[in-house]
């Protein structure tokens, strides 16, 4: 079981409303526009839907802020997701709310899991992990690009994945080896045009001699200190006549420091623990000798020399009128020299574009190759589906049903290089056709319902939710689906929106959704029918009314076959 609760606060005409829900098959009934569907809108809003306009819609008329939250119960890939995107689960439960107030007039949402807030991404991701939601309407997705590969391919199950993920990967270093390779032809056709311009550009920028990339930096420096030169020996020289010359006749620095070094010495011959300090003396002498040469040999680097600052100003301003001409700092322009070496050598380009298309054709052999692997897959999934299809397709008033999976080559994707179309007739002698195009309304509903059963072994986890799925059907073919949701029920969670009373009876647990006007306000309810006499009479209603044969005809659903356990289960609502 996955989706153990669910608590709405002012959503639709529901002003607060909180269901517990227990594993097994669960309906809801109820008259057409009293509020069932809110259910499912909510889950599905729950879920990453009703962006803009239409999350505006599900605030109830007046209110400011609306809320709704789930719960559900953590499955393995549920666990494995939330460690992926390290959150932590509370108690063996994940808690997804989202909330939306309204500021300045519109709304605005925000989702949380167990308290965190989280993205609307990460929310479409942890959706399939959940809930699998089969509305009305949804046959549309038939005709989607790609909807029935993508079906294929989650009915081939876990094995189909590594396959997905190499067709991927294998078409994505493709596309980048052929966006390479294109750019290159593009350049060689412009080298081609402008070949004289780039031969140019190369000679003058080879006379530029560019080779570090720092040189203006370390031009810089020079300047400054050449700029400077007469302020430096200026310095140079106090700094001497204080460390060697001493000032007005005084000692100098190492003139006190070799004194005191003598006493140091003379101490240690009465004192041996003095003898540190005296070596510690001694090492502050000698560095600061040390220093003063060094001081001297910079001094006598700092001798004026106009022709070298002017040498290094032209330089200077050779290199800045390089970069602001072609819009490019050094490094750059060092880098666009390259290049043109490379290209304007004779058959270097060539070269260069031969090892791109190299590269390009080994990029579409693996991805070829990728696509083949995938492609065989799928046929041997497409032939298991079309055998399960029609297996449950033909109890459901569908005997002469026939069903084919065609594969045809399409343009290599991200996905592969399969186009998926499903095929079907219904009736004998009829030629096989896309779905979308030759079913009924009520043959489409019983195609989604076996397709769903289908797929649902490749998720055994996620909550199964059908909104009036037996559309369309009556009698014996809607007694049929009721027996393939209570069998696909035995196995996982099952939910279903239903005006039949054959499906109503097969249930495990039994809602009832009604619309109430209370001073002046229309509002949903929803009540649990959990004895006899209330799943009874809300049979009857389903059936045709409130007549003596519809309690009988309800009486009769309600009966446990022999061996089987009784209809209508406990949950607290």
């Amino acid at each position: 079981m996955v989706l153990t609760g669910l608590r709405l606060e002012n959503i639709a005409l529901i002003e607060r409303l909180e269901l517990a829900f227990a594993e097994g098959f669960t309906v809801l009934t109820g008259e057409t526009g009293a509020g069932k569907s809110i259910l499912l809108d909510a889950l599905d809003a729950l879920l990453g839907g009703a962006q803009g306009a239409q999350g505006a819609r599900l605030l109830r008329q007046g209110s400011e802020r609306g809320r709704i939250e789930a719960s559900f119960g953590l499955t393995p890939l549920v666990h494995a997701w939330l460690e992926q995107q390290q959150l932590e689960a509370e108690e063996g439960e994940l808690l997804l709310s989202r909330d939306w107030r309204l500021q300045e007039g519109r709304p605005v949402s925000r989702h949380r899991l167990n308290g965190v807030a989280i993205g609307r991404s990460q929310v479409l991701e942890l959706r399939p992990l959940l809930l699998d939601l089969t509305v009305q309407g949804q046959t549309q997705q038939l005709a989607r690009p790609g909807q029935q590969r993508r079906w294929l391919d989650r009915f081939a199950g876990a094995d189909q994945v590594p396959l997905l993920e190499a067709a991927a990967v294998a078409w994505r270093a493709w596309r980048e080896a052929t966006a390479a390779l294109t750019a290159a032809r593009a350049d060689q056709a412009r080298l081609d045009q402008e070949r004289q311009r780039q031969e140019q550009l190369l000679e003058d920028l080879e006379a530029a001699a560019l080779e570090d990339p720092q040189e203006r930096q370390c031009l810089q420096i020079d300047q400054d200190r050449l700029a400077h030169g007469v302020r430096l020996q200026e310095g140079v020289m106090a700094l001497l006549g204080r460390l060697v010359e001493g000032a007005e006749g005084a000692p100098s620095v190492l003139d006190h420091l070799a004194a005191c070094e003598q006493e140091l010495q003379q101490m240690a011959g009465l004192d041996p623990s003095v003898a540190d300090l005296a070596a510690a003396c001694c090492d502050g002498l000698a560095s600061l000798e040390d220093l003063a040469r060094d001081l001297d040999r910079y001094g006598a680097s700092l001798e004026s020399d106009p022709a070298s600052l002017a040498e290094l100003q032209e330089r200077m301003a050779q290199l800045k009128a390089l970069e602001r001409r072609h819009g490019l700092e050094l490094p750059e322009l060092i880098a666009r020299r390259d290049r043109l070496r490379e290209q304007l050598a004779p058959g270097g380009f060539e070269a260069s574009l031969a090892a791109l298309e190299q590269a390009e054709a080994n990029a579409r052999r693996r991805r070829d190759g990728a696509n083949a692997a995938l492609s065989a897959a799928r046929t041997q999934a497409a032939r298991g589906l079309e055998g399960q299809l029609m297996e449950a397709l033909r109890p459901m008033g569908l005997a002469q049903v026939r069903f084919a999976v065609a594969i045809e080559p399409a343009d290599a994707g991200e996905e592969g290089a399969d186009a998926v179309r499903f095929l079907f007739t219904a009736n004998p002698g009829q030629p096989l056709a896309p779905l979308a195009e030759v079913a009924s309304g009520g043959e489409m509903s019983r195609f989604l319902l076996a397709l769903k059963t289908c797929l649902a072994a490749a998720d055994p986890h996620v909550t199964l939710l059908f909104d009036e799925i037996d559309a369309g059907v009556s009698g014996r073919v809607s007694g049929a689906m009721a027996a393939l949701l209570k069998r696909l029920s035995a196995s996982r969670q099952v939910f279903c929106i239903t005006h039949q009373p054959l499906v109503a009876a097969a249930a495990d647990h039994h809602f009832r959704v009604s619309k109430v006007v209370e001073a002046g306000l229309t509002h949903t309810r929803v009540s649990h029918l959990q004895d006899t006499q209330q799943r009874q009479a809300e049979l009857a209603e389903l059936a045709g009314g409130e007549s003596g044969e519809a309690f009988s005809y309800a009486a009769s659903l309600l009966e446990p076959l022999p061996g089987s356990r009784p209809r209508g289960g406990q949950s607290a609502a």
